[in-house]
């Protein structure tokens, strides 16, 4: 049986692969499109099969991902886990790589689009790369730890999560959404403002799970110490 951090190190070594693989297909793009920096008036020009390449090519790395995690996993939990693991450590090194590549992003508060699926997500990079790391952090605690009774508490937690990420959505996409609702192409609408504090909250509810997880696992560890 493949030890848990073996299997970790594989997970990370793929999404890691798979991020250089991501950014040279990015970067190609951009360069062609002469959107290397992508906050400008269509960020990505929609010519031809162009649109329907791209937006089947961000659900092709939602996929592999996903598929990645349930390979990697033999229950649910962990299955999840470490796609949570795959997806922050993709995600990550895209950008570094993207920075290697081209010299962009500049700074953490570059804007980037992040996303076209359903409507274009908009964001400062901090933000998604905050996730991906708490992403990486909570997936590492769940795979490298035994599992525990059952905990009655843990449902509630976990239940934090769910609204925290369809808050961290909705802030991402709030002006594509507003443009919809106005009549405006969402496409072509650039934001000027990101909602910091509404994010943090997000944030805070995502990271619930895993500052308890963390907890548990640290106060197993110095229970078998003592």
């Amino acid at each position: 049986m493949t030890r848990p951090w073996i299997r970790w190190s594989i997970v990370v070594l793929f999404a890691v692969a798979m991020a250089w693989v991501e950014s040279a297909s990015v970067y190609y793009l951009r360069v062609l499109v002469d959107r290397v920096e992508p906050y400008q008036p269509t960020p990505l020009p929609m010519q031809g099969m162009l649109g329907g390449v791209e937006l089947a090519r961000e659900a092709a790395t939602l996929i592999m991902l996903t598929t990645l995690g349930a390979l990697a996993g033999s229950t649910w939990p962990a299955r999840v886990a470490y796609t949570s693991i795959a997806f922050g450590v993709w995600d990550i090194c895209y950008y570094v790589f993207l920075w290697i590549m081209g010299g962009w992003p500049r700074s953490l508060l570059d804007w980037d689009i992040l996303f076209l699926l359903p409507l274009p997500w908009w964001g400062p990079v901090l933000a998604p790369v905050g996730i991906a790391a708490l992403m990486i952090v909570g997936g590492t605690l769940v795979t490298q730890s035994r599992p525990t009774a059952r905990d009655s508490g843990a449902r509630v937690r976990w239940g934090l999560a769910g609204p925290g990420i369809a808050l961290a959505l909705y802030v991402f996409m709030a002006d594509a959404l507003q443009a919809v609702t106005d009549g405006r192409d969402a496409a072509t609408t650039l934001p000027t403002h990101f909602n910091w504090p509404l994010f943090g909250v997000a944030l805070i509810l995502m990271a619930a799970p895993v500052a308890q997880t963390g907890w548990r696992v640290r106060r197993m560890s110095t229970s078998r110490d003592s």
